[in-house]
């Protein structure tokens, strides 16, 4: 049974430690290919609902603080044979506020004998305007955290 925040778009527990952390590692910096994204950061959560699966959503910020790019995705078993689904939608952030993305959802499937699941299917689309508000609405959480969190 998975907990209720371990579906995309979900509200995130009250208690989910949100991590802020430079996009550019310290070992990039000062080269030319990484200048682009100098100042860069993700603001994301991970959340782990043990053998029932998990969650990660994130957000990322350019050096002046806009949302450039989101996601947000669950892996989660179900079923008897046991079945692996990992759903996720995530892309950019345009300047204007449009979203540009897809939702993947893909299942495997434990096969007896084989050390790996086996793919069973593979979907994708484009994200619905609920995917799109849901995803935002994600993203105005993990703002909102990580802003009280800076100014603690």
């Amino acid at each position: 049974m998975r907990p209720a925040w371990h579906t995309l778009f979900a509200p995130l527990p009250a208690d989910a430690q949100v991590r802020r952390a430079p996009v550019q590692s310290d070992e990039l910096a000062g080269k030319p290919e990484p200048a682009a994204i100098a100042g860069w950061q993700s603001v994301s959560v991970e959340l782990s609902a043990g053998a029932a699966g998990l969650r990660h959503a994130m957000v990322t910020l350019d050096a002046s603080g806009t949302p450039v790019s989101a996601g947000d995705w669950v892996l989660y078993c179900s079923g008897k044979p046991v079945e692996y689904v990992h759903e996720n939608v995530g892309g950019r952030i345009q300047p204007n506020g449009t979203f540009l993305g897809t939702r993947w959802r893909s299942v495997a499937v434990e096969v007896p004998g084989s050390e790996e699941p086996q793919t069973k299917e593979t979907t994708h689309s484009e994200p619905s305007e609920e995917d799109v508000a849901g995803l935002m609405r994600v993203v105005r959480e993990l703002l909102s955290r990580a802003g009280k969190e800076s100014a603690s």
